[in-house]
């Protein structure tokens, strides 16, 4: 039973994977953004505009809201709920990887990418975070796959144009999850290699009329919607989401020229010393038969999808650690297919890279005291130090075990074991992540809230505001005094804020009841003015009152 194996293996990954997600606590700004996105629409009612905490949203399109309403109407809402999706398309982006890789060089190779793309830290993570970039990545993964199952000389001419329409509906999913760089990736990787190649063949058979066709078939319904519904749309999201974004520092997100490196090395750990495996020149010489011309055209087409999502990101004017994820199951294919004629030595070499870094990290981690600061105490530190010390302890394990597989020239288990053992290593520290992120989550204050509101209380975030309190308040907030990315709907629908910190005060002694989340330097402010407040939550970053 030759699929016995595979299925092992998967069922294997899919239960270390979807383990952990609903154990930790959602964190602001973007696990709530998204997860507040989708809980408006599903409880609103409304499919077609996005409202973030009740206010008009217009920075991104409306699949992955979809997706998350979808997870809580079939889950109840909860923070399993809200991180399913992201975990799944993370997941269902590994299987891509590993099928892909099997097609075009064997089950074998097929096995190793699978484990090599899962472990990558950067798809493991983000993954497993409530963020638009693990779906993003999933249709932009399929549209790289597709495409090199198409050009495969082993698949027949039918079923060459069935992978490439399905390289449109991946296209189209990813522009409706993240906007134009859905078809900016494949399209600029499409230019680069026609020119590295100085062949046009890859244009030739793209399918145009009926892609486009299918491709619009899928996208147009909703811009078109939301556009007729909302005149502001289009500028905001076509020109300021893109252009202005890219172009300037408008969103106040720039870094250095070298801002993606250090990144791309974590990132792609344990496989980071695996990246310098010789990728450009073959380790021994090729024919020029069809299957190396095509072999040699696959290499490149991972190059040039991998390089231009690092160069494109790393001179936008807009930066984010989690935009280069588009280019992790590229490397992930191009570490797997050249470990197909690399030495065990060589192997082994590679793995010194993660060893090195998981003893940095458990060396870093006895020095726990050092990271401590007023917004991060030692008792919220103490937790990831341990976590990182046993993280350590269960990866060289893993290390180990590979390192005497490799020995034996037995490389696929060496790299499921050392893929394995970083995969629950890294799933120790982000669980341990929970004690910190209580500081950024809206949980334990919107706990402490539970018993002073009713349906008619209305609750402030005045100057301050948490992405994820709407999600446990199971509410809206009204914002005092706060604008960030909500300066838009702020500006098309006004009465929904209030502009000033007087107009706060104002409804605070009107209201019977109310409650407000602030900072600290607020709520001193307030207390000085005479505001009366009782303190209900309070911890280094953040207050929360009621109304005595």
């Amino acid at each position: 039973m030759p699929w016995l194996l595979p299925a092992a293996c998967i069922g294997l990954l899919a239960l270390v994977w979807f383990s952990t997600i609903g154990m930790r606590a959602l964190v602001s700004p973007d696990e709530g953004r998204y997860a507040s996105l989708s809980l408006g629409m599903l409880h609103s009612g409304d499919w077609i505009t996005p409202r973030l905490n009740g206010i008009l949203y217009f920075e991104k399109p409306v699949l992955q809201y979809w997706l998350g309403a979808l997870a809580f109407k079939l889950f109840g809402v909860s923070e399993f709920a809200a991180r399913l999706w992201p975990a799944l398309a993370g997941f269902l982006t590994v299987l891509a990887v590993g099928f892909t890789a099997g097609r075009l060089w064997g089950r074998e190779t097929g096995l190793r990418a699978l484990a090599i793309c899962a472990s990558m830290t950067w798809v493991l993570g983000n993954s497993l975070y409530l963020t638009l970039d693990a779906g993003l990545t999933l249709w932009l993964t399929l549209a790289l796959c597709t495409m090199l199952l198409a050009r495969d000389p082993a698949t027949d001419a039918a079923a060459s144009r069935h992978w490439v329409l399905a390289a449109w509906v991946a296209m189209a999913l990813a522009v409706l999850t993240k906007g134009l760089v859905g078809l900016l990736i494949p399209g600029a990787t499409l230019v680069i290699l026609s020119l590295w190649e100085r062949d046009l063949s890859w244009w030739r058979g793209m399918r145009w009329l009926p892609g486009s066709l299918l491709f619009l078939a899928i996208t147009a319904p909703w811009f078109v919607a939301v556009s007729m519904r909302n005149p502001d749309f289009a500028r905001f999201f076509f020109i300021h989401e893109h252009f202005t974004r890219f172009l300037t520092h408008s969103h106040h997100r720039e870094g250095a020229w070298w801002y993606y490196v250090p990144l791309l090395l974590a990132g792609a750990l344990p496989w980071t010393g695996a990246l310098a495996l010789p990728v450009f020149r073959p380790a021994q010489p090729e024919a020029d038969d069809v299957r190396a011309v095509a072999l040699r055209s696959q290499r490149r087409a991972l190059l040039a999808w991998a390089g231009f999502v690092f160069l494109f990101f790393s001179v936008s004017g807009s930066k984010l650690p989690s935009y280069i994820l588009p280019m992790f199951p590229a490397l992930a294919l191009l570490v797997a297919e050249r470990l197909r004629t690399a030495r065990s030595q060589v192997v082994r070499g590679a793995l010194l890279v993660p060893i090195a870094m998981w003893l940095l990290a458990l060396l870093a981690s006895t020095q726990a005291s050092r990271f401590t600061s007023a917004n991060s105490p030692l008792d919220v530190i103490m937790p990831m130090a341990h976590a990182v010390r046993a993280g350590a302890g269960l990866f060289l394990l893993g290390a180990v075990a590979a390192w005497l597989l490799l020995r034996r020239e037995r490389t696929t288990s060496a790299i499921w074991s050392l893929a394995l053992c970083h995969i629950v290593a890294t799933l120790v520290v982000l669980q341990s992540h929970d004690s910190f992120g209580q500081l950024k989550s809206g949980e334990r204050p919107a706990h402490a809230l539970a018993s002073y509101l009713d349906a008619n209380t209305p609750v402030f975030a005045v100057r301050s505001y948490d992405q994820t309190l709407p999600f446990y308040l199971r509410r809206d907030i009204v914002l005092a005094d706060y604008e960030d990315e909500f300066e838009l709907g702020q500006g098309i629908e006004p009465g929904k804020s209030l502009q000033r910190i007087e107009d706060f005060v104002a409804r605070w002694a009107q209201a019977p009841k109310a409650a407000a989340y602030m900072s600290q330097a607020t709520w001193q402010e307030l207390a000085q003015r005479g505001v009366p407040m009782r303190v209900v939550y309070r911890d280094t970053r953040r207050v929360v009152v009621v109304k005595p």
